[in-house]
C-alpha cells in the first residue's frame, strides 16, 4: 500500500471514528432528554412485540417523540430483545432511557383482583370468568369447596385465569396452616380440615368481623356437647350444591331435608366446608372467643344476639320477631358481600326461618 493509499484510509477511519462518536453522543444525549409525554398514561405491549411494534405504540402514546431515533437506540443499546411485555404506567416527561429501564426490569402495571368471603367455588368461578383482563379457561375440574382463599389479589394484564386459581389455592394452604398452627389447645377439632370446615360456617354466618369468634364459639361449644350445630347456611348448601342462590327463605320442609350437610339432622361438622372462608374466619375457627353461649339469632340492627340457655335464646327469638313484623317481614341484617354479577351472597334475609336452636 502506497502511503497516499494509507493516508486516504487513515483518513476515512478517523472520520467515521468522529462520526460514530457524535452519533453515540446524539443517541446517549437523546435517551436522557424528558420525553414528550404531558401527563401520566398507560401503554400496553403485547406478547411477541418487536422493536418497530414497541416504538409505534410508545410514539402513539405520545411518551417519545423522534422513533427513528428510539429504534436506532434501542438496538445500539443492546435492549431490543430484553423488553418485557405488558402494560405500563408512564409518568409526565419520562426519558426514553427510563423507559426502557422499566421494561426491561418488567415494571409492569399490575391489575386488582377482589374476591369476597363466603363465596362458592362455583360463585368465584363465576366472578373470574368476567375479569375482562384475563386470559385463557378456568382450570377443570374446579378446587374442591373452600380451597380458595378469598382476598385482593394484583396481577398483570393477559395473566391465565389458571395461574389464579393456582394461587389462591396456595394462599389458602398457607393460611390454613397458619391459623392451624395458633390453635388454641382442646378444641374439638381432629384437623385443619375440620378447621376449614368450621371457618366457612362462620364466614356464611355473619358479615360482622367482631362476631367472628363469638359465633366460632357458639359452634365449638355445640360440637363440645354434642349438640347439632343447626346453621342455616349449611341447610341452603344442601338445596343448591353451592351452585346458586337459593332465592327464597328455608322452610320447615328446608330443614328435614336428607343430606350429610344439614346439621339440623345431623350432629357434627358437614362433610366439606359449604363456602371459602377469609383469614379471619380461619382465625376464628381455630381461637374462639372464650363465652360460653350456645345460641344466637339476628337482632335486628345487622348483628346477632347471643345466648347461653334456650330460654334466654327464646326471648330473644320473639324480640326479633316483633322487630321482623314491625318491619313488615324485613329487618336489618348484616351487610351484603357482593358476588359474581353484583347479587349479594350471606347477609341477606335468603335461607332464614325462625330461629330455634342454634338460630
Amino acid at each position: 500500500m502506497t502511503r497516499g493509499r494509507l493516508l486516504l484510509v487513515l483518513g476515512l477511519l478517523a472520520v467515521l471514528t468522529v462520526a460514530g462518536g457524535i452519533g453515540w453522543w446524539v443517541v446517549v444525549r437523546y435517551l436522557d432528554t424528558p420525553g414528550p409525554l404531558a401527563e401520566e398514561t398507560v401503554v400496553y405491549i403485547p406478547r411477541g412485540s418487536g422493536v418497530e411494534a414497541i416504538t409505534r405504540r410508545l410514539a402513539e402514546a405520545g411518551a417519545i417523540d423522534r422513533p427513528w431515533l428510539f429504534r436506532i437506540a434501542l438496538r445500539l443499546s443492546g435492549r431490543d430483545r430484553r423488553l418485557q411485555a405488558g402494560e405500563y404506567r408512564l409518568t409526565a416527561r419520562m426519558t426514553p432511557a427510563q423507559i426502557l429501564d422499566m421494561m426491561q426490569r418488567g415494571e409492569v402495571l399490575l391489575r386488582r383482583i377482589t374476591v369476597p368471603e363466603g363465596l362458592t367455588v362455583a360463585e368465584v368461578y363465576a366472578l373470574l370468568a368476567e375479569v375482562p383482563f384475563l386470559t385463557g379457561e378456568l382450570p377443570e375440574p374446579p378446587p374442591p369447596e373452600g380451597r380458595l382463599l378469598p382476598e385482593t389479589y394484583l396481577f398483570p394484564r393477559d395473566a391465565s385465569r389458571r395461574q389464579v386459581v393456582r394461587r389462591m389455592r396456595e394462599a389458602l394452604e398457607e393460611a390454613l396452616a397458619e391459623a392451624w398452627a395458633q390453635r388454641a389447645p382442646d378444641l374439638p377439632l381432629a384437623s385443619p380440615e375440620e378447621a376449614l370446615v368450621l371457618a366457612s360456617l362462620i364466614e356464611k354466618e355473619t358479615s360482622l368481623p367482631e362476631e367472628y369468634p363469638i359465633v366460632a364459639a357458639v359452634f365449638v361449644n355445640r360440637l363440645r356437647k354434642g349438640m347439632r350445630l343447626q346453621s342455616d347456611p349449611t341447610v341452603i348448601y344442601a338445596l343448591t350444591g353451592g351452585k346458586t342462590r337459593l332465592g327464597r327463605r328455608l322452610t320447615r320442609a328446608d330443614l328435614a331435608v336428607d343430606s350429610p350437610y344439614n346439621t339440623y339432622r345431623r350432629a357434627g361438622l358437614p362433610p366439606t366446608p359449604i363456602a371459602n372462608p377469609g383469614r379471619r374466619a380461619l382465625m376464628a375457627a381455630v381461637r374462639p372467643a372464650d363465652v360460653d353461649y350456645l345460641y344466637f339469632v339476628a337482632d335486628g340492627t345487622g348483628g346477632h344476639a347471643f345466648s347461653r340457655t334456650l330460654a334466654e335464646h327464646n326471648r330473644k327469638v320473639r324480640a326479633w320477631r316483633r322487630i321482623r313484623d314491625r318491619a313488615g317481614g324485613r329487618v336489618p341484617l348484616p351487610v351484603p358481600r357482593p358476588a359474581a354479577g353484583g347479587q349479594p351472597v350471606g347477609g341477606t334475609e335468603e335461607g332464614r326461618v325462625e330461629p330455634d336452636g342454634a338460630r
